[in-house]
């Protein structure tokens, strides 16, 4: 599904680079449970969003389904993330002036998916969340595990091959996290990929695999 090549990034300032990634090599099979580790600084963000094609590498290759990633057009990246992609995110990331039922409804309108088919998407991630009560509120009425719930359900909508996960359960207390992470952990065992950044053992403990990222270099643990 993923294959990473030489992947480097560095920022340079007059002619001082300063390094963030250096010569990852990763490869992500369909199906996996993947997490990425490491302390602060260490560049686990910044290749999670150079794998979720939001940033660009310095250099090196980044095949998405065989397709070079590294040489795509803006519009077809924006495909990609429009059909293939779900984020989630530390700081949820949900559009504060429109209700939980339109920031669902706005990865479909995207995706430009019909009225009707788009109700009933809607209604069924509402149900599946127990959030129906909770649709016509605005993300400042809800808990954080609840605002996160409306984020994670934003990011499956569409039904995407791969969800990225950025310390997911970051602001949330344990049993909403709990909750968020035994909801990825159900779409991974129906066939999503996951590939999550987390400080938390616990959180890694739901993933088949860790990489340890050091100074923006995979090591051994």
């Amino acid at each position: 599904m993923i294959k990473m090549k030489e992947i480097t990034k560095f920022y340079s300032t007059g002619f001082v680079k300063t390094f963030v990634l250096r010569n990852i090599n990763l490869n992500v099979e369909e199906g996996e449970f993947l997490t990425i580790m490491g302390p602060s600084g260490a560049g686990k963000s910044t290749l999670l969003h150079i794998l979720g094609m939001l940033d660009s590498p310095s250099s090196g290759d980044y095949f998405f389904y065989d397709k070079p990633a590294h040489r795509l057009s803006e519009r077809q990246l924006s495909d990609l993330h429009k059909n293939h992609i779900g984020f989630v995110f530390q700081s949820y990331h949900l559009i504060d002036d429109l209700t939980v039922y339109e920031n669902l409804e706005t990865p479909l309108l995207y995706k430009k998916v019909k009225g009707s088919e788009r109700k009933g998407k809607i209604a069924e991630m509402l149900d599946r969340f127990n959030m129906v009560a909770k649709k016509k509120l605005f993300p400042n009425q809800l808990s954080g595990g609840q605002q996160q719930k409306v984020a994670v359900a934003r990011a499956i909508i569409i039904n995407p091959k791969l969800i990225l996960a950025d310390e997911p359960t970051g602001n949330l207390n344990t049993k909403e996290g709990t909750e968020v992470m035994d909801l990825l952990k159900e779409l991974n065992e129906s066939g999503t990929t996951i590939i999550q950044v987390t400080h938390s053992e616990k959180n890694a403990s739901y993933g088949a695999r860790i990489i340890n990222l050091v100074d923006g270099w995979i090591v051994d643990k």
